[in-house]
């Protein structure tokens, strides 16, 4: 195990959320599944407590540990994309999957953790500041999935 890992918490369902994950995202697996050696407040002897994986080169945990903590979105996962097939194709995985849209790239997938679905055209706008950034800016904030087309064309004013 890394020596920092971003640890989940789940319902019940980290095994099913951790695979998801790697048949989503690349750099992403699944590296080991860990049973309860007895019996546990949220859970049975044998009943998967654990789960290492990875996503987007990130390794992280994730702990089933029950319904008394809830994902918010005080934390997310930022995955930059390339263009609007790249943006299309993990929005469409996240929100297809029982998951909900937010507003400005953000959705949620089916167990409550926050993604941010970020094309880079969006974070090179923001960075040249000035009007450009205004621009796109203000285009973002009218979307719900990023559109690359809309955002470059806010950037060209």
């Amino acid at each position: 195990m890394p020596k920092n890992t971003i640890c989940l918490w789940y319902d019940g369902d980290a095994e099913d959320a951790a695979r998801f994950y790697a048949a989503i995202f690349p750099d992403s697996s699944v590296k080991g599944v860990f049973r309860a050696p007895s019996d546990y407040p949220s859970g049975r002897k044998g009943d998967v407590l654990t789960v290492e994986f990875t996503v987007a080169g990130i390794p992280c945990l994730g702990l089933n540990g029950g319904p008394v903590f809830r994902h918010n979105e005080a934390f997310s996962f930022q995955i930059a994309t390339e263009d609007q097939a790249e943006t299309d194709r993990y929005w469409d995985a996240i929100v297809g999957n029982g998951g909900q849209e937010s507003a400005c790239g953000w959705c949620k997938d089916r167990w409550g953790v926050s993604w941010q679905i970020t094309p880079r055209v969006l974070t090179e706008a923001l960075a040249a500041g000035g009007e450009e950034a205004r621009r796109a800016f203000e285009a973002m904030l009218t979307m719900r999935k990023i559109d690359v087309a809309a955002i470059a064309a806010a950037r060209r004013g």
